[in-house]
């Protein structure tokens, strides 16, 4: 009976917990009321479909397992399509290195296990074989040639969770500046941007990264790049990398700033159930203005001093008052209409 009592009060109008809950304390006494509605509505099929989940996103961070050494692990991930080419190029192969953040920038015909496996073999003849590869879960790398390769090289691959590009995040962070900056360098000619590939991943290894501390070719050879004539793109990647960061900063305090406000209206209506609209009191009016300090002794004086006059109204509810007459309190002060009274007097009737 009181299952189907609570239920029907729900779906009068799905209303969450709260609401489901004060309508039923009107007219019934439900013993264990809360805990009652909160089962009937977890099990709401409409509400399951239907709401969004509350409360901060499920699932935290749990950073994948990877040695302090280079060329340990590789993020890997495709880009494109891009702006087709006379060599029918239309995809880039980007590569990065876990822990040197040293990158390898390919451009592709397509998104197959087979120039994905060509693309590390032209690695592995100078670098040798990864321990470990991490990629989403694109056709390339769910493959069973991909699969064969990575048994053969030994190789563990770790395919990410479909949907989480933050278990990829190093290799989307490198894909952001190279969707950004290859369409500058390739601008009088969009369909060469695979020329400018090589200049690119030079410029990315040669340049400061602050997760590192140092550049990527510094961190894995252990000395400074020659970089010749690439100053200006040099800049250009420096600019990039810091307008992603200040883009990062700016979404975190934005999110900030969002769960401030909403936090505030929590506890504004929380505060406002046991408070009501202030008094409103204008310049000349005559109030007692309440005792703030209890010193020994002082408990059993007056709880309010007066009278006294409001001077300014200086919003937010609060006043500037002027002590009238001889007596008791400070001869001028600000206050609260939550700490004021009317000073009505007998006389004043």
């Amino acid at each position: 009976m009181q299952t189907e009592i609570i239920r029907n009060a729900h779906e009068k109008g799905r209303t969450g917990v709260k609401y489901t809950e004060k309508h039923l304390q009107d007219y019934y006494y439900i013993p264990k009321l809360r805990q009652k509605v909160e089962k009937i509505i977890s099990k709401c099929v409409h509400c399951i479909l239907i709401n969004q989940k509350r409360g901060k996103k499920e699932g935290l961070l749990h950073p994948l397992q990877k040695e302090d050494t280079p060329l340990h692990t590789y993020h890997i991930d495709h880009l494109g399509p891009l702006e087709s080419t006379n060599k029918n190029y239309k995809y880039v192969l980007a590569i990065i290195d876990a822990f040197t953040k040293f990158v390898w920038i390919y451009p592709t015909k397509s998104t197959t296990s087979a120039e994905v496996i060509a693309k590390l073999e032209i690695q592995k003849a100078v670098f040798g074989s990864p321990f470990q590869i991490i990629s989403d879960r694109g056709t390339a790398f769910t493959s069973g040639d991909f699969a064969d390769y990575c048994a053969k090289e030994k190789i563990k691959h770790h395919a990410i969770t479909t949907g989480l590009p933050r278990a990829n995040g190093q290799i989307e962070r490198i894909n952001q500046t190279i969707i950004s900056v290859l369409p500058k360098l390739s601008l009088e000619n969009p369909n060469k941007w695979y020329k400018f590939t090589n200049e690119l991943q030079q410029t990315i290894n040669s340049t400061y990264q602050r997760s590192i501390d140092t550049t990527p070719f510094e961190l894995l050879f252990g000395t400074k790049m020659n970089t010749g004539g690439l100053d200006k793109l040099k800049e250009m990647i420096e600019a990039e990398f810091q307008a992603n960061f200040e883009a990062q900063r700016e979404e975190l305090r934005k999110h900030a700033k969002q769960q401030i406000f909403k936090i505030q209206e929590e506890n504004r209506k929380t505060y406002n159930l046991r408070r009501r609209e202030s008094k409103p009191y204008r310049v000349g009016d005559l109030v007692a203005i309440k005792r703030t300090q209890f010193g020994p002794h002082l408990k059993l004086k007056p709880k309010y001093f007066g009278p006294y006059s409001i001077m300014r109204a200086k919003g937010g509810n609060t006043y500037d008052v002027i002590k009238e007459g001889n007596h008791e309190g400070p001869n001028f002060t600000t206050t609260c209409a939550e700490y004021l009274k009317p000073w009505n007097t007998m006389s004043e009737l």
